[in-house]
């Protein structure tokens, strides 16, 4: 069996059960797999609560939210007087030279019909142009102050050169939804390609600035679909100087399905960090509470004693939408726990929905065990750390306060003295969580979390249920991720493995474990950086082989709102919704469009794999009428779609599509198979003679000799017909199994170097789908040949972000999202087997 570095983690037992540095007592091991990640996760509870590294060292840059917001948390540690920052990087304040809309309504002139060339220049007569305040976007976006809800819009805005100290950095920063190019005086400085982010950070060469004091930046900004938004500044670097300007040595990082691991040398002592997020998925309560791990060990390097104290910190910025908006930060205790929790003093609980927010009700816990040897503390964000710096404490501080964040950014610290550390190792545990109150609002009824027990347990019980099991929770990610390498790798080898290892918990953590009023269970995912729709069908089916394999019912969770929405009468058309709201707002459809083959398909596909997994049809019954409608409406429209969109919408309305055709007769066949199960003999016999005779059709529709084409009407075309795997994953058999081989042998004379593009149309590619195509494969080295050039994309792609699904195959650049949840779908190779062991 090939073997992974791994590290030893401790899971020993407490001496004293809050105490913030326990005696260590055994180590474990755990696989945990080295390779570079395009973005490394840290603590992830939900789409919300969502914190990762962008970078190769821990130290090199700001934590950061998964939509690119600074999410600062800082780790030093000081070492005989001498202190060594491992974690995070401190957010200096920038000195504002052109101002963004949230500081300043700036004027600039615009358009929204298509200008001549020279409109990004700085001698471009724009007298013609309407003037107006940013910032530019839809209603309701951050300091609108003019709308625009066009499909583009050209923006220019002149200002004279700034005034900067020699050899100071020139930093842009802008936001953009959705495509969004940006010049310096003519020169391009930004084109995103499609995408929208918030307050991205870019630094520039001061030499673009022209010498006679005239200057213009000029934007466009093309609107995809859903919001708009434009805003843009210049800034140059503040006055304030780094606290922890030293960084410690970063010997490695791995990664495990549920943890992060890092490895540093501080001068003369070595520090062990790792990351756990316990999401079990077989234990609900477990994976849906809110708390994370860090746990930490120090031992001498070069076994000499030495004095050590450690440092970890955490700011509001984790509980607001924006940095303006106010937060109030407090220190509190429950039972053992001292802890420090912000939020925002508004608390507007469900009042915000979209893709590019985060969340500003609630509170951010900072959290350990009391002890003599640790202290939690709230002050400034560089007092506090100079005063660790100075004297390895922490001033106690206020008990609570009042801030903006945009003023004045306050520090919330936990320091632990560890004392003289030898040989003998010394470990501990903090903790961060997040209680966001109410989770989802669903069909008009505010639900909370899982772990809640409908509001019966407390936060303050679940910190404490946090700490009590520590070690027993550590020891059971242990075994789970232990478990989930050695069966990734015997299923697909090790980049296989390696993909899987970093798509768990991106997974997982793109959804919220909630019941609906019923008791029934809803895992609602999130569109991140998508459109941020909440429940999507066409997510959810990508998404579905992680979570067919190891817990059904999630699964379950995921199907049960779409079907409510059907059966309740709230949604009326003969085939199946694409989502059923706005994250967290789950109160009806908000999609634009319909994908009436695509929903059908993916929901009975879907029930019939749980049928398969659980070896009955239970769930099926449960949901046999809206069931039938949608096998019915794929009877009679599957075959030869109409115009209409697929999963891939960003590929835009086509007709003819042959792999969506795929998809509609494998969910006639899975219909009939689920009838099968349930001794409805007639209605199977039925519905599977109709597969078998499409699936013969599709064969001479679709044939383009030594391939199947794109659409059927249009010869010399290809495509992956990914939907294609559950003929064999079910064992439908109802295509020959040379169709598979030919398409097989055809994609791999069309592979590029990061691997096989969606279709013909363009170089582009979803990396969930290539896993899907690679599964058709009937042997181990085709199949990895698909594996070998996704592997290399997420480790060499130049986009640090929590992994993206939707890239460029020539390249390795992101084309558009990332941190969703359909990489869950990597897991669908180990659907080969009959039901997970």
């Amino acid at each position: 069996m090939m073997r992974t570095p791994t590290l030893y983690l401790f899971t020993g037992i407490l001496f004293f059960l809050f105490s913030c540095t326990q005696s260590h007592v055994k180590l474990n091991e755990t696989s945990a797999v080295s390779f570079r990640a395009p973005a490394y996760p840290l603590i992830t509870v939900d789409p919300y609560t969502s914190a990762w590294s962008e970078t190769d060292t821990l130290f090199s840059s700001p934590v950061k939210h998964w939509t690119g917001k600074i999410h600062s948390l800082i780790g030093a540690i000081r070492v005989d007087g001498d202190v060594y920052r491992f974690m995070g990087k401190e957010n200096i304040p920038l000195k504002t030279l052109v101002p963004m809309a949230g500081e300043e309504a700036w004027q600039g002139k615009y358009t929204t019909q298509t200008p001549v060339k020279n409109w990004k220049t700085s001698g471009f007569n724009d007298l013609n142009w309407k003037s107006g305040k940013a910032a530019f976007g839809t209603s309701g976006m951050k300091a609108i102050g003019t709308e625009w809800n066009t499909k583009e819009i050209w923006v220019r805005r002149e200002f004279s050169t700034p005034k900067m100290v020699a050899d100071a950095n020139l930093y842009l920063i802008y936001s953009h939804d959705d495509d969004f190019e940006l010049y310096l005086n003519g020169k391009e400085i930004v084109n995103t390609g499609h995408s929208a982010k918030n307050d991205v950070l870019l630094k520039i060469d001061p030499n673009l600035l022209n010498k006679d004091g005239k200057n213009v930046l000029a934007g466009h900004c093309t609107n995809t679909g859903g919001l708009a938004y434009v805003d843009f500044g210049l800034y140059t670097d503040g006055d304030q100087k780094e606290v922890f300007t030293r960084t410690a040595k970063q010997n490695s990082v791995s990664l495990s399905a549920t943890q992060t691991h890092y490895s540093f040398t501080a001068g003369p002592v070595n520090l062990d960090v790792q990351f756990v997020a316990p999401f079990l998925p077989n234990d609900l309560d477990l994976l849906s509470r809110p708390i994370d791990y860090i746990n930490y060990q120090v031992t001498s390097d070069d076994g000499a004693k030495h004095n050590v104290q450690l440092y970890f910190e955490i700011t509001p910025q984790w509980a607001v939408n924006d940095v303006s908006q106010e937060v109030q930060v407090s220190k509190g205790e429950t039972g053992n726990i001292d802890y420090i929790k912000a939020g925002t003093t508004e608390q507007p609980i469900l009042k915000k929905k979209g893709d590019n927010v985060r969340i500003d009700w609630g509170y951010v816990y900072l959290a350990a065990g009391k002890s003599e040897n640790c202290s939690v503390a709230l002050g400034n964000y560089f007092d506090t750390k100079t005063a660790f710096a100075e004297n390895g404490k922490v001033p106690s501080g206020q008990n609570e306060l009042t801030a903006k964040m945009n003023r004045s950014m306050p520090a919330m610290a936990f320091v632990e003295n560890l004392g003289q550390i030898s040989k003998k190792t010394s470990d501990g545990y903090v903790m961060i969580g997040y209680n966001d109150i109410e989770s989802i609002q669903y069909f008009g009824t505010n639900l909370k979390a899982w772990w809640t027990h409908n509001g019966t347990i407390t936060f303050n019980d679940a910190l404490q249920s946090a700490a009590k099991e520590h070690d027993q929770v550590v020891e059971r990610c242990d075994q789970f991720d232990n478990k989930l390498w050695k069966e990734t790798l015997a299923a697909g080898g090790k980049k296989y493995a390696d993909l899987c290892v970093l798509a768990y918990r991106q997974s997982i953590a793109a959804h919220k474990l909630v019941k609906d009023p019923n008791g029934n269970i809803l895992f609602l995912s999130k569109e991140n950086f998508s459109n941020g729709s909440i429940g999507t069908v066409d997510v959810t089916y990508p998404s579905a082989p992680l979570f067919l394999y190891y817990n059904p019912d999630l699964l379950k969770g995921m199907l049960n709102p779409i079907f409510y929405y059907s059966e309740s009468g709230k949604w009326t058309k003969p085939f199946a919704a694409h989502d059923v709201g706005t994250y967290p707002k789950a109160n009806g459809q908000t999609y634009g469009g319909d994908m009436p083959v695509e929903e059908c398909g993916n929901m009975i596909i879907l029930t019939t794999a749980i049928a398969r997994m659980e070896g009955n049809a239970d769930y099926a019954a449960k949901h046999w009428n809206v069931l039938t409608t949608w096998a019915n409406y794929l009877l009679e429209n599957g075959l030869d779609p109409e115009n209409q969109l697929c999963t891939d919408d960003f590929a835009g309305h086509f007709a003819h599509n042959t792999n969506l055709s795929i998809k509609a007769i494998m969910g006639i066949e899975g219909y009939g198979k689920l009838a099968e199960m349930l001794g409805k003999t007639d209605i199977a016999k039925k519905y599977t003679s109709a597969a078998k005779e499409m699936a013969q059709r599709w064969q001479t529709m679709a044939n383009d000799g030594d391939h199947y084409r794109l659409t059927f009407d249009k010869p010399g075309t290809w495509s992956q017909k990914y939907n294609l795997v559950w003929d064999k994953l079910l064992e439908f058999n109802i295509f020959p199994k040379e169709v598979a081989k030919k398409e097989i042998a055809y994609y791999l004379t069309k592979q590029n170097k990061y691997g096989l593009p969606l279709d013909n149309r363009k170089t582009y590619t979803k990396a969930d789908w290539i896993v899907w195509t690679a599964t058709l494969a009937d042997n181990q080295a085709d199949f990895e040949q698909f594996i070998d050039r996704l592997h290399r994309f997420v480790t060499e792609t130049p986009d640090r972000v929590p992994m993206t699904d939707w890239y460029e195959t020539t390249n390795a650049k992101q084309v558009g999202f990332q941190a969703r949840s359909v990489v869950g779908g990597y897991f669908i190779k180990m659907l080969e087997k009959e039901t997970p062991k």
